[in-house]
């Protein structure tokens, strides 16, 4: 795997979700593992930078009125009700682990949905930079990374998830969906094994 042509999307590491006062904090059942999923996040995003590849993250973040939000269901309404991820406030910004890598990680702001592609300039950044493999991580494994892996998929990429920088709302959900879900259409690895497929 050639690491110019390696991409590492990040989605998700904002304050309202992996922040100790993140309005969403309690809302992944396993929360021993925001630490690591951190972690093993930070190490790869210097190792996919170190091999020429980029790293963008695409934030979700609304007006203080909702106004992009036209009868939300589901988590969307959540968001609304609950006010997280408002432009510009605490929780919407990036957690300090990505601020790090401030000038080395691009940054699409738009996502209003599921997938981080729609109303983001993501596709063309990713082409104009020639990108074929896409490694993704973030929050929530069966909701926004799922379909970010999939239209990924339809896009013409080669899609890697990465089961130790996702995570999801409960841990059956997590595993049911690297396991059963994800390899009908992609990759599954963990940092690690990444790394070594980066290494030169």
């Amino acid at each position: 795997m050639n690491g110019k042509n390696v991409a590492l999307l990040l989605i998700g590491f904002q304050n309202d979700y992996f922040s100790k006062d993140g309005i969403f904090n309690g809302a992944f059942e396993d929360a021993n593992a925001i630490d690591p999923l951190l972690k093993n996040t930070q190490s790869l995003i210097r190792t996919v930078i170190d091999a020429g590849g980029m790293v963008v993250e695409t934030p979700i973040n609304f007006t203080a009125d909702y106004s992009e939000l036209d009868e939300s269901i589901g988590i969307l309404k959540v968001i609304k009700d609950n006010k997280a991820f408002i432009r510009d406030e605490y929780g919407s910004q990036s957690v300090p682990m990505v601020k790090e890598f401030a000038g080395e990680i691009g940054s699409l702001p738009g996502k209003r949905g599921m997938s981080c592609f729609s109303n983001t300039e993501l596709d063309k950044a990713l082409k104009a930079r020639g990108v074929t493999h896409l490694m993704i991580a973030g929050a929530f494994t069966s909701l926004c990374i799922d379909s970010a892996g999939r239209e990924a998929l339809d896009l013409g990429y080669k899609v890697i998830m990465l089961s130790d920088c996702t995570i999801g709302r409960t841990l059956f959900e997590h595993k049911y969906y690297l396991d059963e879900i994800m390899p009908l259409y992609s990759l599954v690895l963990d940092s690690e094994q990444m790394k070594v497929e980066l290494a030169p």
